[in-house]
């Protein structure tokens, strides 16, 4: 099992999350120095986002942390870094209508 599926399934039994993205990003990082001690074939940068009920009243630095801990075994099979979206299902269908654009209203003529 890849890191990537590793986290994936850990996030999903542990948060229980209405939405929860997973991509690699490995590839982007080739000739960074965290690369070159990273697993071959990629799995070890991730970018996730993830909205659970389980971040209600948390902070960002919080939920942040409650990600890392439950990932603690992936940085240490080597994973080298980890970008985070965490929020709860309100903002993160809040944050979602923000990010795409209103239909253009029809012209008069």
């Amino acid at each position: 099992m890849t890191i990537g599926e590793r986290i994936r399934e850990k996030l999903a039994a542990a948060l229980a999350p209405a939405r929860l993205d997973v991509v690699d990003e490995s590839h982007m990082h080739a000739g960074h120095a965290g690369h070159a001690g990273a697993r071959a074939g990629g799995d070890s940068h991730f970018r996730v986002a993830v909205a659970s009920a389980a971040f209600a009243g948390l902070s960002r630095v919080e939920r942040q942390r409650k990600v890392n801990a439950l990932l603690a075994e992936e940085f240490a099979d080597g994973m080298h870094a980890l970008s985070v979206t965490a929020r709860t299902p309100e903002e993160d269908a809040a944050a979602r209508r923000v990010s795409r654009p209103a239909p253009e209203a029809p012209r008069g003529g």
